[in-house]
């Protein structure tokens, strides 16, 4: 396990050199899955899959041919992502072929191709031990929604993990795997992260493809990456980073490379005022705070900024995520694939509805019929218009604020984890807890969550892990990982 937890550049180098074999670390990843199978992080397991990858990568090595950026690197694959050798179920029965007394989820739905974020982690050398659990469609903020099992925090498994990504994040959080990929709609991948204690990046929009992700909002939803750190994760990105031809909303602007910005002299970074005020714990706020104070000290300057309409991304994104959800999830009827619940003679209405009503989870099913109502009849104009232009104010702010900041910082989540079974039955408090993502998200913008401190959390317990978000404009990765690891350096000090 302590292989698993050494950075990723240096774990490539020995397999590249023959210090470490592909399936040495596949293996050890494999085994650490297995030992923490209580923890709920993995849907299904690639362990026949896995070591005949890592024994193709070896011999690769053995032969003189060229290794991937990623050679012998285990990785874990949120369910969303289409497999050809692994079911895919997106954490929901609808995907599963049929309902028993008991969901397995080595029941799901088989795809005939990988996703093209899968495939080129497999031409990189990547191995793929396994896909995670997640919220059902990528719809939660604590991996409750799970159709089978939630995930739990291996920093205190009475405790959610964050959603929707959660598997994902507990993954590279426990240590079984170095990599982990994820998806992000509305802080999937960031609020995870911060809640465990690792690195989780959520790319410009459009940036990687979203071809093989099974859809929840198309507008938003965007492939990233967890890791223990910022270089790790940087290397990762650029593996599946690029233009597909598959993917209309994919870009071609081309992938720069990592910035070394050396340290923070010079470097201005803005605070966002609104996202420091209320609803953030004061453990939180305090250890954000601190960080900043190490930020300071190392000569970056701190420019307090305000985005005003940040105010309205909540409202915004549960009004244009729940409409395009409402959209995507229709086909999902019980004719094309997946689950078919019916009698025979029995009217196509109610193939309809005894599939959706079966097969979907109940956050599913409030999400659709959200985004139904928005889209009626009446209503469109009343609440998907103004969210529209809600979120052309929230991409206005960011310009202004980049104006005066090369980077923009805040609290990645309000609290730090709680306990499971908290929130499920007040569906707002759970959708407050990506308050401090949920603008970047609508803005499109790259954004990362780095581990800055821990907290108490509310009630009292062992301290638990905060996340510090770090925002860049539109198609600048390659300075927010720089500018990302001159401060992990700053913080570690």
């Amino acid at each position: 396990m302590a292989l698993l937890s050494e950075p990723i550049d240096s774990l490539v180098e020995k397999v590249k050199r023959g210090a470490v074999s592909a399936e040495e670390l596949t293996r050890a990843s494999l085994a650490a899955i297995d030992a923490g199978a209580a923890l709920g992080a993995f849907l299904n397991v690639a362990h026949e899959q896995a070591l005949a990858a890592a024994r193709r990568v070896d011999e690769k090595r053995a032969n003189g041919e060229p290794l991937g950026a990623l050679a012998g690197i285990p990785v874990a694959v949120k369910d969303a992502l289409a497999t050809v050798d692994l079911p895919t179920t997106a954490a929901s029965k609808i995907l599963l072929r049929k309902l028993g007394t008991s969901l397995d989820p080595a029941d799901g739905y088989r795809s005939p191709y990988d996703a093209t974020v899968v495939a080129r982690l497999r031409d990189a050398d990547a191995i793929i031990v396994g896909k995670t659990n997640m919220d059902e469609f990528a719809m939660g903020s604590s991996n409750e929604n799970s159709a089978f099992f939630p995930a739990k925090n291996p920093r205190d498994p009475s405790r959610t993990p964050g959603g929707s990504s959660g598997g994902s994040a507990v993954a590279v959080a426990a240590g079984m795997t170095p990599l982990a990929i994820g998806s992000d709609t509305g802080g999937s991948i960031r609020q995870p992260a911060s809640l465990t204690g690792v690195v989780g990046v959520k790319p410009t929009y459009g940036r990687v493809s979203r071809f093989g992700l099974f859809a929840f909002a198309s507008s938003l939803d965007q492939v990233g990456v967890f890791s223990h750190d910022v270089a790790g994760s940087a290397r990762a990105l650029a593996v599946i980073a690029g233009h597909d031809p598959r993917d209309a909303t994919s870009s071609k602007a081309p992938m720069p490379m990592l910035e070394d910005l050396g340290d923070l002299r010079g470097l201005r970074v803005g605070v966002v005022r609104e996202l420091m005020q209320e609803g953030v714990e004061p453990g939180v706020k305090a250890a954000v705070l601190a960080s900043l104070a190490k930020l300071e000290a190392a000569g970056a300057t701190l420019v307090d900024l305000s985005l005003p309409n940040a105010r309205l991304a909540v409202a915004s994104y549960y009004v244009i995520a729940t409409a395009e959800a409402s959209s995507n999830l229709a086909r999902y009827d019980g004719v094309r694939f997946g689950l078919r619940e019916h009698e025979r003679g029995a009217p196509l209405a109610d193939l309809y509805k005894k599939t959706r009503g079966k097969g979907f989870g109940t956050e599913v099913k409030r999400r659709i019929l959200l985004g139904t109502f928005v889209l009626s009849a009446g209503y469109y104009d009343a609440y998907y218009v103004r969210a529209q232009r809600a979120r052309a104010l929230i991409r206005r702010d960011f310009d202004a604020a980049f104006a005066i900041a090369d980077v923009v910082v805040s609290p990645t989540s309000p609290t730090v984890a709680w306990k499971l079974c908290e929130r499920n039955e007040d569906p707002l408090a759970m959708y407050l807890a990506d308050i401090c993502t949920l603008p970047a998200s609508l803005a499109g913008l790259p954004a990362l969550s780095l581990p800055c401190g821990v907290a108490e959390p509310k009630g009292g317990g062992p301290a638990l892990p905060v996340g510090l978000q770090l925002m860049a404009p539109h198609d600048a990765e390659a300075s927010l990982f720089g500018v990302a690891r001159a401060v992990e350096a700053a913080l570690r000090a």
